[in-house]
């Protein structure tokens, strides 16, 4: 029987550290302090909302469909999720104007599109 890896310690709600890996198949076991993935942190229903995310290829309408849930409830697990990997929720990454002009010029964006750029929408 598999069981899902603790990652927060039941008696201080700490982070938990993997000491021990060993082969299935030859019992190999290899032992010292080994870093799990920051994917590994996230609660069992926060992994379902990435993997329904990732199905779903980030189309945020098809995420509301498939779980039934709001426009604003996605946009709010989605940041409770990038604020539970340590990265800012609300950082909107800021176009390069000079590149979003360059776009411009050569016709790969309208003018709308550039605005929208450089609002960061």
């Amino acid at each position: 029987m598999k069981y899902p890896i603790l990652t927060q310690c039941p008696v201080c709600d700490h982070q938990l550290h993997a000491v021990k890996l060993e082969c299935g198949h030859c019992r190999t076991t290899i032992e010292n302090k080994f870093e799990l993935s920051k994917l590994a942190l996230l609660s069992p229903e926060q992994l379902h909302f990435v993997i329904t995310f990732l199905v779903s290829r980030g189309n945020i309408k098809e995420v509301e469909k498939e779980l039934g849930i709001s426009y604003p409830t996605v946009r709010g697990k989605l940041n409770d999720i990038i604020a539970s990997l340590g990265y800012d929720a609300q950082k909107k990454p800021e176009a390069d104007e000079r590149k979003v002009i360059s776009m411009l010029e050569n016709g790969e964006i309208t003018a709308d599109e550039a605005l929208k750029m450089l609002k960061g929408e």
